[in-house]
């Protein structure tokens, strides 16, 4: 370890909207099963900036309650819950340099792509994360601990073996990529959860009789509720069913509030309807995983039929993506489009020189629509919605354009906390399946790396821009302003490189920029990069 530096830049996160780049974050030495990475490259995130406004009070950077052993956290400097100072970024792939003596699975030299989502580790309403509780890869070195990253030869890993052969951008980019994928691939639910907690509202003895007809095994608890004051007195956040008889729109929206992560809220309407539109938490489709389905009939069985295995894309879909000229809607057209599915893609966003851009990466006109919703309608009769803006008006809209049987991906990280007035009658009307995802598993960054590797898909086909170190702070400035049409990629090992976007490369590298392919990035254009600033 005689060759490590004692410092390193570092973009470090003090307090609520407090950023700052550290020239002298110490180089920490490894003991015992820990392990130090150097990053090769680290995606930039509209999640960071998240954490920067929300700091403390973001759902992953609270202390870890359950999954490892406290000692391990307490031996680790890179575990920063709470107010502790953190280092933002969790899109990486590193390369690891040394070992703690007790370290069993892992060797220096060996490169791996970073699962961030530390599932294993609870913290009260979500799960840790690298990037969060645990400092990311806005830094040249990263401290990990095999007790908690795991043994790389496990499927449940969270450090993935990755080839020599691809781009760094390319292995990095394949967590966000994996956001993506999960959203499609994750399965979903589709009958009460046996051994589960279940809220029965209005139900008679037939009733009753029916919801449990449709459990493997019965539930654990169940609790009954007929009036408002006794649904209102249940606690919140504890039910993984709720099945509303003829309820009243009251009874929906204090049903919001005592579903527990993972939640299915069934609206058995019985030829009746609430009657207005229902103010639920849209913040727990996305980071609590909570649905709603229902049935005008009478059988609650027909709520939970028409839940989809998953939220993939069906043959044939018309696709609507609502923002889809940033980062990740770039990468929901792209996916939606290189997929085979043969979905038409209508991708909405407010900003012409972003779908241009958008455009450009596609080469699937015939298959795909740009349209600005501020200067054209973007009409209806859509079969499936992914909405990427973290605004929901904009996801009641999505709703409203859909046809009977669509799906409407809530892709876009919505507050935990934040509620909307929503149509439910339309929802279970048009059997509209209303859903969302967040974050990734193992076996979605395994998936696209096995796209990757096999070329059925190019994840630095998202890249917009690079930078270094220096252009870190104003790389994720530009996120949060989305100025920047596509995903940003810092190499912390070019110290000096400014937030540069493609199109401007040849001023700053004219052998990165003729390297670049049909404009776009590539492995040819990124060796290029840090060939010509080696040892800068």
């Amino acid at each position: 370890m005689s060759d490590l530096p004692d410092t390193q830049r570092a973009i470090q996160l003090v307090g609520p909207d407090q950023i700052r780049l550290n020239p002298s974050k110490p180089v920490p030495r490894p003991k015992g099963r820990q392990i130090l990475a150097k990053v090769e490259a680290v995606g930039l995130c509209f999640s960071d900036m998240k954490l920067l406004h929300q700091f403390d009070r973001h759902v992953r950077k609270a202390p870890v309650e359950s999954g490892v052993d406290p000692e391990v956290l307490a031996e680790l400097p890179s575990y920063v819950p709470g107010s502790q100072p953190t280092v933002p970024g969790h899109e990486a792939v590193i390369r690891i340099v040394a070992v703690g003596p007790d370290v069993q699975w892992y060797r220096p030299s060996e490169r791996y792509i970073v699962q961030a989502d530390f599932r294993r580790l609870r913290v009260p309403t979500a799960n840790a994360a690298f990037g969060y509780n645990f400092e990311g890869a806005l830094q040249e070195y990263a401290l990990l601990d095999e007790r908690i990253v795991g043994d790389p030869d496990d499927p449940d890993s969270y450090l993935i073996p990755a080839p020599e052969g691809p781009s760094a951008s390319s292995m990095a980019l394949v967590e966000p990529w994996a956001c993506v994928e999960n959203s499609y691939s994750s399965p979903e639910r589709r009958r009460p959860l046996s051994g589960g907690r279940l809220l029965l509202f209005g139900a008679g003895v037939e009733e009753r009789r029916r919801v449990l007809e449709l459990y493997d095994r019965g539930p654990e608890l169940i609790a009954e509720a007929r009036t408002l004051d006794a649904l209102c007195a249940l606690p919140d956040a504890s039910f993984d069913d709720a099945v509303l008889f003829r309820p009243t729109a009251e009874a929906v929206e204090l049903v919001s509030d005592k579903l527990a992560d993972r939640g299915i809220a069934n609206l058995v309407l019985a030829g009746g309807k609430l009657g207005r539109a229902c103010t639920i938490g849209i913040g727990r489709l996305h980071y609590g995983g909570c649905r709603w389905v229902g049935t005008t009939g009478v059988d609650p069985a027909d709520g939970y039929a028409w839940i989809p295995e998953t939220g993939e894309l069906r043959p044939g879909d018309r696709m609507l993506v609502v923002g889809a000229g940033g980062p990740m809607g770039q990468m929901h057209v792209l996916r939606s489009l290189m997929g085979g599915f043969g979905a038409t893609v209508v991708a909405a966003d407010v900003d012409d020189g972003r779908l241009e851009a958008l455009a450009r990466k596609t080469g699937r006109l015939e298959e795909f629509v740009p349209a600005n919703p501020a200067r054209s309608d973007l009409g209806g009769g859509f079969t499936y919605a992914a909405v990427m803006a973290p605004v929901p008006d904009l996801v009641a809209d999505a709703l409203a354009r859909c046809a009977e049987g669509a799906l409407v991906n809530v892709f876009a990280g919505i507050q935990v906390g934040v509620k909307h007035p929503f149509d439910l009658d339309a929802v279970v009307g048009k059997r509209v399946f209303l859903f969302g995802t967040s974050g990734s598993e193992t076996r979605d960054m395994r998936s696209v790396l096995a796209k990757v590797l096999e070329r059925r898909l190019d994840t630095d086909a998202s890249v917009a821009a690079v930078c270094g170190m220096a252009g870190a702070e104003d790389g994720l400035r530009a996120v949060e302003r989305r100025t920047i049409e596509g995903k940003i990629v810092v190499y912390p090992c070019l110290k000096d490189l400014p937030l540069t976007p493609l199109g401007e490369l040849g001023r700053v590298c004219p052998e990165a920029a003729a390297a670049l392919r049909d404009g776009g990035w590539c492995l040819e254009a990124e060796r290029a990069l840090l060939a010509a600033f080696a040892g800068a």
